[in-house]
Protein backbone atom coordinates (compact mmCIF):
# COMPACT_ATOMS: atom_id res chain seq x y z
CA UNK A 1 0.00 0.00 0.00
CA UNK A 2 1.43 3.47 -0.89
CA UNK A 3 2.50 5.72 1.94
CA UNK A 4 0.96 9.09 2.71
CA UNK A 5 3.67 11.08 0.93
CA UNK A 6 3.17 9.03 -2.24
CA UNK A 7 -0.58 9.61 -2.17
CA UNK A 8 -0.04 13.35 -1.54
CA UNK A 9 2.20 13.49 -4.62
CA UNK A 10 -0.48 11.84 -6.76
CA UNK A 11 -3.12 14.22 -5.41
CA UNK A 12 -0.92 17.23 -6.26
CA UNK A 13 -0.36 15.94 -9.79
CA UNK A 14 -4.09 15.30 -10.31
CA UNK A 15 -4.99 18.76 -8.97
CA UNK A 16 -2.47 20.41 -11.31
CA UNK A 17 -3.89 18.46 -14.25
CA UNK A 18 -7.41 19.39 -13.18
CA UNK A 19 -6.41 23.06 -13.21
CA UNK A 20 -4.97 22.72 -16.73
CA UNK A 21 -8.12 21.00 -17.99
CA UNK A 22 -10.36 23.70 -16.50
CA UNK A 23 -8.25 26.37 -18.20
CA UNK A 24 -8.48 24.56 -21.55
CA UNK A 25 -12.24 24.28 -21.12
CA UNK A 26 -12.52 28.02 -20.55
CA UNK A 27 -10.31 28.80 -23.56
CA UNK A 28 -12.33 26.45 -25.77
CA UNK A 29 -15.60 28.08 -24.72
CA UNK A 30 -14.21 31.57 -25.41
CA UNK A 31 -12.85 30.44 -28.79
CA UNK A 32 -16.20 28.98 -29.83
CA UNK A 33 -17.82 32.32 -29.14
CA UNK A 34 -15.09 34.13 -31.08
CA UNK A 35 -15.65 32.06 -34.22
CA UNK A 36 -19.43 32.22 -33.90
CA UNK A 37 -19.08 36.00 -33.98
CA UNK A 38 -16.78 35.70 -37.00
CA UNK A 39 -19.51 33.81 -38.89
CA UNK A 40 -22.11 36.42 -37.92
CA UNK A 41 -19.84 39.21 -39.12
CA UNK A 42 -20.09 37.78 -42.64
CA UNK A 43 -23.84 38.19 -42.90
CA UNK A 44 -23.93 41.79 -44.15
CA UNK A 45 -20.91 41.28 -46.41
CA UNK A 46 -22.49 38.16 -47.91
CA UNK A 47 -25.78 39.98 -48.35
CA UNK A 48 -24.03 42.71 -50.35
CA UNK A 49 -22.46 40.08 -52.63
CA UNK A 50 -25.81 38.36 -53.14
CA UNK A 51 -27.45 41.68 -54.02
CA UNK A 52 -24.72 42.22 -56.60
CA UNK A 53 -25.47 38.84 -58.19
CA UNK A 54 -29.15 39.59 -58.05
CA UNK A 55 -28.91 42.84 -60.01
CA UNK A 56 -26.47 41.35 -62.57
CA UNK A 57 -28.75 38.36 -63.24
CA UNK A 58 -31.73 40.69 -63.56
CA UNK A 59 -29.77 42.73 -66.07
CA UNK A 60 -28.83 39.67 -68.13
CA UNK A 61 -31.24 36.79 -67.34
CA UNK A 62 -30.10 34.72 -70.31
CA UNK A 63 -26.63 34.29 -68.77
CA UNK A 64 -27.85 31.65 -66.35
CA UNK A 65 -29.44 29.54 -69.06
CA UNK A 66 -26.37 29.76 -71.30
CA UNK A 67 -23.87 28.78 -68.60
CA UNK A 68 -22.12 25.55 -69.72
CA UNK A 69 -21.91 22.59 -67.35
CA UNK A 70 -18.42 21.84 -66.04
CA UNK A 71 -16.51 18.66 -66.94
CA UNK A 72 -16.91 16.00 -64.27
CA UNK A 73 -13.61 14.16 -64.76
CA UNK A 74 -11.60 16.25 -62.25
CA UNK A 75 -12.23 17.38 -58.71
CA UNK A 76 -10.66 19.86 -56.31
CA UNK A 77 -11.28 19.48 -52.58
CA UNK A 78 -10.34 21.63 -49.60
CA UNK A 79 -10.47 19.55 -46.40
CA UNK A 80 -10.50 21.36 -43.04
CA UNK A 81 -9.13 19.62 -39.94
CA UNK A 82 -6.87 20.58 -37.06
CA UNK A 83 -3.20 21.16 -36.28
CA UNK A 84 -3.53 20.31 -32.60
CA UNK A 85 -4.75 17.24 -30.78
CA UNK A 86 -7.17 16.79 -27.89
CA UNK A 87 -10.14 17.58 -30.12
CA UNK A 88 -11.94 14.27 -29.89
CA UNK A 89 -13.02 12.53 -33.08
CA UNK A 90 -13.16 15.65 -35.24
CA UNK A 91 -10.34 14.67 -37.63
CA UNK A 92 -11.58 11.10 -37.93
CA UNK A 93 -15.12 12.29 -38.69
CA UNK A 94 -14.09 14.78 -41.35
CA UNK A 95 -11.67 12.24 -42.85
CA UNK A 96 -14.46 9.68 -43.26
CA UNK A 97 -16.80 12.31 -44.66
CA UNK A 98 -14.20 13.63 -47.12
CA UNK A 99 -13.26 10.22 -48.50
CA UNK A 100 -16.90 9.15 -48.84
CA UNK A 101 -17.83 12.42 -50.56
CA UNK A 102 -14.95 12.29 -53.06
CA UNK A 103 -15.65 8.61 -53.81
CA UNK A 104 -19.35 9.39 -54.20
CA UNK A 105 -18.60 12.06 -56.83
CA UNK A 106 -17.07 9.34 -59.00
CA UNK A 107 -13.62 10.90 -59.49
CA UNK A 108 -10.62 8.60 -59.27
CA UNK A 109 -7.75 9.47 -56.91
CA UNK A 110 -5.31 10.50 -59.71
CA UNK A 111 -7.85 13.07 -60.93
CA UNK A 112 -8.28 14.70 -57.53
CA UNK A 113 -6.52 17.84 -56.32
CA UNK A 114 -6.66 18.01 -52.54
CA UNK A 115 -5.69 20.88 -50.26
CA UNK A 116 -5.63 20.22 -46.51
CA UNK A 117 -6.04 22.79 -43.76
CA UNK A 118 -4.48 21.29 -40.65
CA UNK A 119 -1.46 19.03 -40.29
CA UNK A 120 -3.36 16.20 -38.62
CA UNK A 121 -5.99 15.88 -41.35
CA UNK A 122 -3.25 16.11 -44.00
CA UNK A 123 -1.39 13.17 -42.44
CA UNK A 124 -4.57 11.12 -42.11
CA UNK A 125 -5.48 11.69 -45.76
CA UNK A 126 -2.01 10.51 -46.82
CA UNK A 127 -2.30 7.45 -44.57
CA UNK A 128 -5.54 6.54 -46.38
CA UNK A 129 -3.82 6.75 -49.78
CA UNK A 130 -5.17 10.18 -50.74
CA UNK A 131 -2.30 12.48 -51.85
CA UNK A 132 -2.39 16.08 -50.63
CA UNK A 133 -1.06 18.72 -53.02
CA UNK A 134 -0.97 21.59 -50.55
CA UNK A 135 -1.09 21.99 -46.79
CA UNK A 136 -2.03 25.13 -44.87
CA UNK A 137 -1.78 25.59 -41.08
CA UNK A 138 -4.89 26.37 -39.09
CA UNK A 139 -5.17 30.07 -38.07
CA UNK A 140 -4.59 30.69 -34.38
CA UNK A 141 -7.36 33.29 -34.14
CA UNK A 142 -10.20 34.88 -36.12
CA UNK A 143 -8.05 37.72 -37.56
CA UNK A 144 -5.75 35.08 -39.07
CA UNK A 145 -8.55 33.67 -41.21
CA UNK A 146 -8.53 36.46 -43.81
CA UNK A 147 -4.93 36.03 -45.10
CA UNK A 148 -5.30 32.23 -45.07
CA UNK A 149 -8.55 32.41 -47.02
CA UNK A 150 -6.94 34.63 -49.67
CA UNK A 151 -3.93 32.29 -49.97
CA UNK A 152 -6.22 29.33 -50.54
CA UNK A 153 -8.28 31.35 -53.02
CA UNK A 154 -5.11 31.96 -55.05
CA UNK A 155 -4.40 28.22 -55.09
CA UNK A 156 -7.94 27.47 -56.24
CA UNK A 157 -7.59 29.99 -59.06
CA UNK A 158 -4.38 28.21 -60.12
CA UNK A 159 -6.24 24.89 -60.13
CA UNK A 160 -8.95 26.39 -62.31
CA UNK A 161 -6.57 28.11 -64.74
CA UNK A 162 -3.68 25.64 -65.05
CA UNK A 163 -5.03 22.24 -64.03
CA UNK A 164 -8.51 22.70 -65.51
CA UNK A 165 -10.17 21.82 -62.21
CA UNK A 166 -13.72 23.10 -62.60
CA UNK A 167 -15.42 21.31 -59.69
CA UNK A 168 -14.28 22.35 -56.22
CA UNK A 169 -15.82 21.35 -52.90
CA UNK A 170 -15.19 22.43 -49.31
CA UNK A 171 -15.28 19.66 -46.71
CA UNK A 172 -15.43 20.80 -43.09
CA UNK A 173 -17.29 20.42 -39.81
CA UNK A 174 -20.19 22.84 -39.45
CA UNK A 175 -20.73 24.12 -35.91
CA UNK A 176 -24.34 23.75 -34.80
CA UNK A 177 -24.50 24.94 -31.19
CA UNK A 178 -22.57 24.46 -27.98
CA UNK A 179 -20.50 21.30 -28.34
CA UNK A 180 -22.44 20.04 -31.38
CA UNK A 181 -21.15 19.95 -34.95
CA UNK A 182 -21.45 17.82 -38.08
CA UNK A 183 -19.35 17.17 -41.20
CA UNK A 184 -20.70 19.00 -44.24
CA UNK A 185 -19.95 19.67 -47.91
CA UNK A 186 -20.19 22.97 -49.77
CA UNK A 187 -20.02 22.89 -53.56
CA UNK A 188 -17.86 25.93 -54.18
CA UNK A 189 -17.57 25.70 -57.97
CA UNK A 190 -19.49 25.70 -60.14
CA UNK A 191 -21.91 27.87 -58.23
CA UNK A 192 -25.12 25.96 -57.76
CA UNK A 193 -27.68 26.85 -60.42
CA UNK A 194 -30.65 26.69 -58.04
CA UNK A 195 -29.01 29.32 -55.82
CA UNK A 196 -28.36 31.70 -58.71
CA UNK A 197 -31.88 31.16 -60.02
CA UNK A 198 -33.29 31.93 -56.58
CA UNK A 199 -31.36 35.22 -56.54
CA UNK A 200 -32.49 36.02 -60.05
CA UNK A 201 -36.17 35.61 -59.12
CA UNK A 202 -35.92 37.24 -55.70
CA UNK A 203 -37.77 40.52 -55.19
CA UNK A 204 -35.52 43.57 -54.99
CA UNK A 205 -35.70 45.09 -51.47
CA UNK A 206 -36.36 48.68 -52.65
CA UNK A 207 -38.33 50.43 -55.40
CA UNK A 208 -35.17 51.67 -57.15
CA UNK A 209 -32.86 49.33 -59.05
CA UNK A 210 -29.14 50.23 -58.92
CA UNK A 211 -27.16 50.85 -62.11
CA UNK A 212 -23.57 49.93 -62.91
CA UNK A 213 -21.07 51.06 -65.54
CA UNK A 214 -18.44 48.31 -65.26
CA UNK A 215 -18.33 45.60 -67.89
CA UNK A 216 -20.88 42.91 -66.98
CA UNK A 217 -18.47 39.97 -67.35
CA UNK A 218 -15.71 41.65 -65.34
CA UNK A 219 -18.11 42.62 -62.55
CA UNK A 220 -19.55 39.10 -62.47
CA UNK A 221 -16.06 37.59 -62.11
CA UNK A 222 -15.27 40.01 -59.29
CA UNK A 223 -18.45 39.00 -57.48
CA UNK A 224 -17.65 35.33 -57.97
CA UNK A 225 -14.26 35.90 -56.33
CA UNK A 226 -15.91 37.63 -53.38
CA UNK A 227 -18.42 34.79 -53.09
CA UNK A 228 -15.56 32.27 -52.99
CA UNK A 229 -13.81 34.29 -50.30
CA UNK A 230 -16.96 34.43 -48.17
CA UNK A 231 -17.43 30.67 -48.51
CA UNK A 232 -13.81 29.98 -47.54
CA UNK A 233 -13.97 32.36 -44.58
CA UNK A 234 -17.16 30.72 -43.32
CA UNK A 235 -15.66 27.23 -43.72
CA UNK A 236 -12.60 28.32 -41.70
CA UNK A 237 -14.70 29.83 -38.91
CA UNK A 238 -17.14 26.91 -38.77
CA UNK A 239 -14.30 24.38 -38.71
CA UNK A 240 -12.45 26.23 -35.95
CA UNK A 241 -15.61 26.56 -33.89
CA UNK A 242 -16.22 22.82 -34.33
CA UNK A 243 -12.63 22.02 -33.34
CA UNK A 244 -13.00 23.92 -30.08
CA UNK A 245 -16.45 22.43 -29.50
CA UNK A 246 -14.95 18.96 -29.83
CA UNK A 247 -12.08 19.96 -27.54
CA UNK A 248 -14.58 21.29 -24.99
CA UNK A 249 -16.36 17.93 -24.98
CA UNK A 250 -13.04 16.10 -24.54
CA UNK A 251 -12.03 18.37 -21.68
CA UNK A 252 -15.38 17.86 -19.97
CA UNK A 253 -14.84 14.12 -20.09
CA UNK A 254 -11.27 14.51 -18.84
CA UNK A 255 -12.41 16.77 -16.02
CA UNK A 256 -14.97 14.22 -14.88
CA UNK A 257 -12.36 11.43 -14.90
CA UNK A 258 -9.87 13.55 -12.96
CA UNK A 259 -12.47 14.49 -10.36
CA UNK A 260 -13.35 10.81 -9.91
CA UNK A 261 -9.66 9.96 -9.57
CA UNK A 262 -9.17 12.77 -7.05
CA UNK A 263 -12.07 11.40 -5.03
CA UNK A 264 -10.44 7.97 -4.99
CA UNK A 265 -7.06 9.41 -4.00
CA UNK A 266 -8.51 11.48 -1.17
CA UNK A 267 -10.42 8.46 0.11
CA UNK A 268 -7.23 6.41 0.00
CA UNK A 269 -5.34 9.23 1.74
CA UNK A 270 -7.88 9.45 4.57
CA UNK A 271 -7.93 5.67 5.02
CA UNK A 272 -4.15 5.50 5.08
CA UNK A 273 -3.96 8.41 7.48
CA UNK A 274 -6.53 6.84 9.77
CA UNK A 275 -4.60 3.57 9.72
CA UNK A 276 -1.39 5.43 10.58
CA UNK A 277 -3.10 7.20 13.48
CA UNK A 278 -4.56 3.91 14.69
CA UNK A 279 -1.16 2.23 14.54
CA UNK A 280 0.42 5.09 16.49
CA UNK A 281 -2.30 4.89 19.15
CA UNK A 282 -1.84 1.14 19.41
CA UNK A 283 1.91 1.64 19.84
CA UNK A 284 1.29 4.18 22.60
CA UNK A 285 -1.20 1.89 24.38
CA UNK A 286 1.15 -1.10 24.06
CA UNK A 287 4.04 0.96 25.45
CA UNK A 288 1.91 2.22 28.33
CA UNK A 289 0.77 -1.30 29.17
CA UNK A 290 4.36 -2.58 29.06
CA UNK A 291 5.50 0.15 31.45
CA UNK A 292 2.55 -0.53 33.76
CA UNK A 293 3.45 -4.22 33.96
CA UNK A 294 7.08 -3.41 34.82
CA UNK A 295 6.02 -1.19 37.70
Amino acid sequence: MPNLEGIKGKIKTAEDLHSVVKTMKALAAVSIRQYEEAVKSLEEYNRAVELGFQILLRNRPEALALAPGPPDDTLGAVVFGSDQGMCGQLNEQILTHALETMDGLGVEIPQRSVLAVGLRIAERLKDEGQPVQHYFPVPASAPGIVPQAYEILIELEKWHAHQKVHRIVLLFCQHLSGAWYRPTTVHLLPMEEWWLKTLQEKKWPTHVLPAFTMDWNLLFRRLVRQHLFVSLYRAFAESLASEHASRLTSMQGAEKNIEERLGELWSSFHRQRQMSITEELLDIVSGFMALSEET
